[in-house]
């Protein structure tokens, strides 16, 4: 955005003598800025100059429009729809320009809605009418309407007024260019696919998730798609000035797929998406305005690929992070669990004459050697599931004796019950032969929520022994053999 550093003042006297259309004032935004960062800093947050103000605000609107249209995109999985509307609108911007021989915005957004509905019309029909996948129709009409934009480009380049005409400003965007006309259009287009996604939230929402459901139901689901589609085009042919024809899509995709690997309800996945939009569409005025000639569209493209990264690191559900913070707390509790089991099963043998285990005992039955065993018994130690001598604590041997606090002894006698009562639901629900069940149970019992353990029992009429007779540990017994 910035092509030289020049005195602002002086430019800003110029500036005001054609404040009335804004036009001049929109497309200075970096010659206006300060030298040093601290004054470009102020200058920009303080809301100053014009041409700061336009870019922020096209900002915040094409954020909001891109993100609402995307999430509805990202849902429906048609990522590659905004791109080839995005490429397919280039001939339209060209002979937009070649109806009044300027930049007129009205012009240009008509000429681009056109031809951006026909090629969304060119996919649809080479789609049914063909055996062609529509990701092969679209990747079609994407660069055949590319490539007659561009020799449209060319012919307006060879024209008197072609170097002068600018259009080179919808291939990577300038949001310092936006004119007072060019913010009106943005933002009715923006209230206009506000309006309609707030009044038919719930069409959008059925045909989006099951296209043959809504029209089982007798709902206009080719409507709504279409509908969407002109919503679609729309803010594609607004946004393009802001971050060009290349880029356009992943101002529609980026957002919106952070926003989905935030959150599995739509209505929060369209807030999140708009807010991160908006988001990136300042982040890039703003290092775009502190930068030198750099453009501000690849700039918010940029900022809306770093929330996506942070996102994809460290978002609560899918991120990759927690993710794998939760595989490792799931894999230390299943070998706790398993080595509480294990204690159960050594006081079962001796018909719970015994209380203490000792670590010998436990290596045998977790068939562990005993360094691994003594790992497992500082586990729980650690989570206060068991005791040991305290003038044993700094030496494990084999005949160390491990004892279960009550605590402990409940949590063995759950883990115990969850097994026992999954292997005998297997054999005379599912009609599982008794010597197949343990296996399944053995992952099952980790994750049996006590709500579904009481239903099986319900459902099994509160047994007491097992497919293979042994006792299953009842609520009220958990605390008996301590």
């Amino acid at each position: 955005m910035k092509t030289r550093f020049v005195n602002w003042k002086s430019l800003c006297w110029i500036g005001l003598a054609f404040a009335p259309n804004g036009d001049l004032l929109a497309a200075k935004i970096a010659e206006i800025s300060e030298t040093h960062i601290g004054e470009q800093l102020v200058r920009f947050f303080s809301l100053k100059d014009p041409s700061v103000r336009y870019a922020i605000m096209a900002s915040l609107l094409l954020g909001t429009c891109c993100g609402l249209l995307g999430g509805f995109i990202v849902v429906r999985k048609m990522a590659l729809m905004g791109d080839t509307l995005g490429h397919a609108v280039l001939p339209g911007v060209a002979l937009g320009f070649l109806w009044t021989m300027n930049k007129d915005p009205m012009a240009i957004f008509i000429g681009a809605t056109i031809t951006g509905l026909l090629g969304t019309m060119v996919v649809h029909w080479i789609h049914t009418t063909t055996h062609i996948k529509e990701d092969s129709a679209m990747g079609l009409v994407l660069s055949g309407f590319f490539a007659i934009g561009i020799c449209i480009f060319t012919m307006i380049q060879r024209l008197p007024i072609g170097n002068k005409a600018g259009l080179d400003k919808f291939m990577f965007g300038q949001a310092a260019a936006f004119s007072t006309s060019d913010l009106i259009m943005i933002a009715v287009v923006t209230a206009f696919a506000s309006l309609l996604i707030l009044l038919f939230y719930k069409e959008f929402l059925v045909t989006s998730f099951d296209h043959g459901f809504a029209r089982s139901i007798g709902m206009p689901a080719r409507f709504f798609h279409y509908l969407l589609m002109l919503l679609l085009a729309f803010s594609v042919v607004v946004a393009l000035k802001a971050v060009g024809i290349v880029l356009v899509s992943a101002m529609l995709v980026t957002p919106a797929a952070t926003a989905y690997l935030l959150t599995d309800r739509m209505h929060i996945m369209l807030i999140y998406s708009s807010l991160f939009g908006m988001l990136a569409g300042v982040s890039g005025a703003f290092f775009s305005y502190l930068g030198n000639s750099l453009p501000t569209g690849p700039f918010m493209i940029v900022a809306a690929s770093s929330l996506f990264t942070i996102a994809l690191l460290f978002g609560n559900r899918y991120g990759i992070i927690p993710r794998w913070i939760r595989h490792v707390e799931r894999n230390r509790r299943i070998q706790i669990e398993n080595t509480l089991k294990a204690v159960y099963q050594i006081r079962e043998r001796t018909q719970f004459k015994t209380e203490g285990v000792s670590l010998q005992q436990l290596g045998e039955q977790r068939n562990l050697p005993l360094a691994e065993t003594s790992k497992e018994v500082k586990k729980l130690l650690k989570e206060r599931f068991a005791t040991i001598p305290e003038d044993r604590i700094d030496n494990f041997q084999q005949n160390l004796t491990l004892y279960l606090t009550p605590f402990g002894w409940e949590n063995a006698c759950r883990i115990v019950r969850n097994h026992r009562l999954w292997e005998l639901y297997l054999t005379e629900s599912v009609q599982y032969q008794p010597d197949h069940v343990h296996d399944d149970a053995e992952e099952i019992e980790h994750i049996l929520g006590e709500e579904i353990v009481r239903q099986l029992e319900r459902n099994l009429n509160f047994p007491a022994f097992d497919p293979h007779g042994k006792l299953i540990p009842s609520i009220i017994d958990l605390g008996e053999n301590i």
